[in-house]
């Protein structure tokens, strides 16, 4: 069974630092995408950073653009979100999900559709 295990929230204030991580385990797989998603109360899920396993080719949210970073360690399959110059509105439930379906880069990643997600990881923004 695949499973993504997602951690590293919490609560900080306006211009503060978090970094989320999430540790993927059963995958059989060598080219997916991994994204962290987010899904702020009363907004739909939007998603704001990618990277492709095959060649570390990355995509991001224009909002986000600058302010957050996406990397993976490969050998620990772990996808890390770095998240630096937080606003009040990157509130909200952030997960990870992967699409075993991309290869060979990063693809659309407005056409991904997940196979797997993680539970979510809350974090909060104060002004």
């Amino acid at each position: 069974d695949v499973q993504l295990q997602a951690s590293g929230g919490g609560l900080v204030q306006a211009g503060g630092s978090l970094r989320l991580s999430c540790a993927a385990s059963g995958l059989t797989v060598d080219d997916y995408a991994i994204c962290w998603v987010r899904q702020a109360p009363g907004k739909e899920r939007e998603a704001v950073a990618c990277i492709s396993s095959s060649d570390a080719s990355t995509w991001y949210l224009a909002s986000v653009k600058g302010r957050f970073t996406i990397t993976s360690d490969n050998a620990k399959k772990t996808v890390y979100l770095q998240m630096n110059s937080l606003k009040p509105e990157d509130t909200a439930v952030y997960y990870c999900g992967a699409d075993l379906r991309v290869n060979n880069g990063i693809g659309r990643p407005d056409l991904y559709e997940y196979d797997y997600w993680g539970q979510g990881t809350l974090v909060t923004v104060s002004s």
